[in-house]
């Protein structure tokens, strides 16, 4: 066992706590928080019947969103989102091709996005889970 006087003990011991630091710090600057990009569904109560609605948004190196709308029991897939905002914890996007917009609030979890489909001058509450990141 090697014996280090008490003043190179510290020195070492200070050394190794500030690598411990440096190495913590860098690897929770390296893991991103989780935030609105991957895929997500939901489900829309038209009242005569209900849609399934999924959601993927993308986000650039340089932080842009993008996304597109799928509509699956319609046979639509890769409606584009023409806008995009997130603002931690509000999402809006809006799919002009059909006159669409969403609002909604990410929950705490990162998990699901609660809030209210606009189209058509009407306006249905749609909750989105989170399927993949």
């Amino acid at each position: 066992m090697i014996k280090l006087n008490g003043l190179k003990s510290r020195i070492l011991t200070a050394s190794l706590s500030a690598t411990l630091l440096a190495l913590m710090v860098g690897f929770a600057m390296a893991a991103p928080a989780a935030g609105v990009a991957g895929d997500w569904q939901g489900t829309l109560d038209t009242g005569g019947g209900t849609l399934r609605v999924v959601v993927h948004v993308t986000q650039d190196k340089d932080g842009k969103l993008s996304g597109a709308v799928d509509s699956p029991d319609q046979g639509a897939a890769g409606i584009a989102i023409t806008a995009i905002t997130y603002k931690e914890p509000d999402l809006h996007f809006e799919v002009e091709s059909i006159g669409g917009s969403y609002d909604g609030k990410m929950n705490k979890e990162n998990s699901q996005i609660a809030g209210d489909w606009k189209q058509g001058g009407g306006s249905l509450s749609l909750t989105f889970k989170r399927i993949t990141k």
